[in-house]
């Protein structure tokens, strides 16, 4: 069968990956980046296929792929290492901006009201062009990690 990515470890590879492995504090990812590495080696015996790493290792196949795929072009550290390439989303709400939230929620209610809503302060925010556009459920985010109660 055709393998578009040929795994062969090295002794020295080998002896690497089985010290990653029996280690207590290697993290779950890398250990089975590592048994995927053992499983598809071909200077160990035969090998298994992609869909067997799957299921013995528990990941999917796309992960038994992309392992393979950083070990014949980049090595094995760089398989095993954690990559991630795509930044977190920046925070919608900033310092400044939550300041002036809390602010409002702590003032007066507006005429006509007993007390403030999610609502109404998503309105007034806006309104008062703190932010452009905002959901309820920023808005109550804000106020629960203050731990401001509207009732």
């Amino acid at each position: 069968m055709f393998r578009k990515y040929e795994v062969r470890l090295s002794e020295q590879e080998r002896h690497n990956i089985q010290t990653i492995i029996s280690s207590k504090t290697t993290c779950k990812s890398v250990c089975k980046r590592a048994s995927i590495l053992l499983l598809a080696d071909l200077n160990a015996g035969k090998p298994m296929i992609q869909a067997e790493i799957c299921i013995r290792c528990g990941v999917s196949d796309v992960t038994v792929f992309n392992t393979l795929r950083d070990f014949c072009t980049s090595g094995l550290e760089y398989a095993l290492s954690f990559k991630r390439t795509k930044a977190t989303n920046p925070p919608i709400v900033t310092g400044d901006t939550e300041a002036r939230i809390v602010a409002l929620a702590c003032g007066e209610s507006p005429d006509g009201f007993a007390r403030w809503t999610v609502r109404l302060l998503t309105e007034k925010v806006i309104e008062m062009k703190i932010m452009t556009a905002v959901s309820r459920e920023t808005i109550r985010n804000t106020l629960k990690k203050h731990n401001l109660s509207l009732t």
